[in-house]
């Protein structure tokens, strides 16, 4: 499998309402945090998540996380 692409090495903090979500995994939307479809023809799929109720969340934008789609602060170590 390749490796994604870093979009950002911050995090992106957002104010989510309820719903589903699909996160970039490969790094390459220009929609970044969420998925555009620019991952067509690789190994890479977006992660779907849902957010049960209106929150704050840190999605993680370099992809390294061990927590997808959540920053873990792994970029601190890019």
């Amino acid at each position: 499998m390749s490796n994604p692409v870093v979009a950002d090495t911050k995090p992106t903090v957002l104010e989510l309402e309820a719903g589903t979500y699909y996160w970039c995994s490969c790094g390459q939307s220009k929609d970044q945090p969420f998925c555009d479809g620019s991952h067509a023809g690789t190994d890479f799929t977006p992660l779907k998540f849902t957010v049960e109720e209106k929150k704050t969340v840190a999605l993680c934008q370099c992809k390294a996380t061990a927590n997808q789609p959540f920053c873990d602060g792994a970029h601190s170590k890019l």
